[in-house]
């Protein structure tokens, strides 16, 4: 079985959320199921200092919607083979993937995606520039929705499996750009790629596709309600009987606490004694007062309203007064990130933030932390719900997508079940939350109960090996019909 894997983003290369973790773990996953993938890959300046090895595939001409590119291929540190998309005019340039170094989007998004999703198209189908073609294109939110309304209106094309990881964001652009893109004018519909007036990649993604898939169950069916389906519920509840939920697995090697070199003191199920030295560590290193049996919680997260971190500042004296620390990894919200740092000023040796991101103190806060709180709004699937119990650290989530499937609420029958791995509130408000830290709070002082939640939570399996193998049979379903 030959799959093309088409991203925007994949990590250790580049990373602005998830979808680099899925995009790096998920391939390999398959790649170690004797599964031929092949990643394709924009070629930002990242990409290509990082892999200076990279050797020329083919020359790509799309003209004239598109600039002249090349195709390099590669492979990423876990050798799985990848293929970059070199076109200096769209992608080398300072910034980000998607914005430039004031935060602001790149004007010319729809072009850099566009050809990101229109040379998807072209590997997968007859007049491909390679001798390698696949039998599956899979593509990833809306960056590469336009691979399967391109392969629609192409010869010989494959099979197209669109996955949904954040339906907030649908790339959404003026409706000149379809003519621009090499789109036919007659997909230009409420049946095609129309969205209220505009050109939506993801929407283009959701039409055509063979196939839709979310990286949660709960999620999936979350997508197709007004509440959180942004426009595209009537769509997305038309199509499910091609819509799966798939839970998202965690790289289980990079987020082990017994070999993770970020740690202090690594640590395991059957001696979790390290979990202690960490977060004295963690304490150490952010200022805190240094105190064993105040339960520290953490928070690592981006700085948005959808990841509910305005209720934890909201609730952070509060919290405190418990007694409690709280430790804040993040940025992105500017007022909330001057929030995080005055309450750091005013609450010193209790409250401690900080603002960017710190991939080794991310791994410390897993392990250091007593409780991770993770109350978004919605959550697609999450990872770091994951990571915290991996790591014995019970997180407060709000019951919503990938939180609610992969986090059993601490009760007396879950306890008793030996399920319970954290604590979930429904109501997305602060006294809800608040109500829930407390519950935290008295759990964590019963020793006989913490210990029983740090095991349930440490004995779970969120690798990737169950979810590579439910996309396996999607390829397979798809490759027979």
């Amino acid at each position: 079985m030959r799959v093309l894997f088409a991203t925007s983003e994949v990590a250790p290369l580049i990373k602005t959320g998830g979808l680099a973790d899925v995009s790096a773990a998920l391939p390999a996953a398959l790649h170690e199921m004797a599964v031929d993938i092949r990643i394709l890959l924009p070629g930002y300046p990242q990409v290509l200092k990082a892999l200076p090895q990279l050797q020329v595939a083919a020359e790509i001409f799309i003209q004239p919607s598109f600039p002249v590119a090349r195709l390099l291929a590669g492979s990423l540190p876990n050798g799985v083979p990848l293929l970059v998309i070199e076109c200096a005019e769209l992608y080398e340039r300072g910034g980000g993937a998607y914005q430039d170094e004031h935060g602001l989007d790149w004007p010319d998004n729809a072009q850099r995606f566009g050809l990101l999703s229109k040379i998807a198209a072209l590997l997968s189908c007859a007049d491909s520039p390679l001798d390698w073609k696949p039998d599956i294109v899979h593509c990833n939110d809306w960056q590469t929705g336009l691979t399967p309304a391109y392969l629609h209106f192409s010869d010989g094309a494959v099979p197209c499996v669109m996955t949904v990881h954040n339906l907030a964001f649908q790339g959404v652009f003026p409706p000149q750009m379809v003519a621009e893109l090499g789109l036919p004018i007659e997909c230009f519909q409420p049946d095609g790629v129309e969205f209220y007036g505009s050109l939506s990649f993801m929407k283009a993604g959701l039409y055509y596709a063979d196939h839709i898939t979310t990286v949660s169950p709960s999620y999936a069916n979350e997508i197709q309600t007004d509440a959180l389906g942004f426009g595209l519920q009537g769509l997305l509840a038309y199509r499910r009987k091609n819509l799966t939920g798939i839970l998202n697995g965690i790289d289980t090697t990079e987020w082990n606490p017994a070999t993770d070199p970020n740690l202090a003191h690594p640590y395991n199920l059957t001696d979790i004694s390290g979990k202690s030295a960490n977060k004295r560590e963690l304490q150490k290193r952010m200022g805190l007062h240094i105190d064993p049996d105040l339960p520290l919680f953490g928070l690592v997260s981006r700085f948005t309203p959808q990841k509910g971190v305005d209720l934890v500042l909201e609730i952070a004296p509060q919290l405190i007064a418990l007694p409690a620390q709280l430790v804040l990894l993040g940025s992105g919200d500017v007022e909330m990130q001057r929030t995080a740092l005055e309450l750091t000023h005013h609450y010193s040796g209790q409250i401690s933030a900080y603002v960017g991101f710190d991939e080794a103190l991310s791994h410390l806060i897993e392990a250091g932390a007593d409780i991770f709180l993770m109350p978004s709004r919605f959550e697609p699937c999450g990872l770091n719900q994951m990571y915290s119990q991996r790591y014995g650290t019970p997180p407060v989530v709000h019951a919503t997508g990938g939180l609610i499937d992969t986090v059993l609420d601490c009760n007396a029958t879950s306890l008793e079940q030996g399920v319970a791995s954290g604590f979930v509130f429904h109501n997305m408000d602060t006294p809800s939350l608040l109500a829930t830290v407390q519950r935290a709070t008295i759990a964590y002082h019963d020793k006989k109960t913490w210990r029983a939640l740090q095991h349930n939570c440490m004995v779970k399996d969120f690798g990737w090996g169950q979810s590579a193998a439910a996309y396996h049979d999607i390829y397979t379903h798809l490759m027979r019909r």
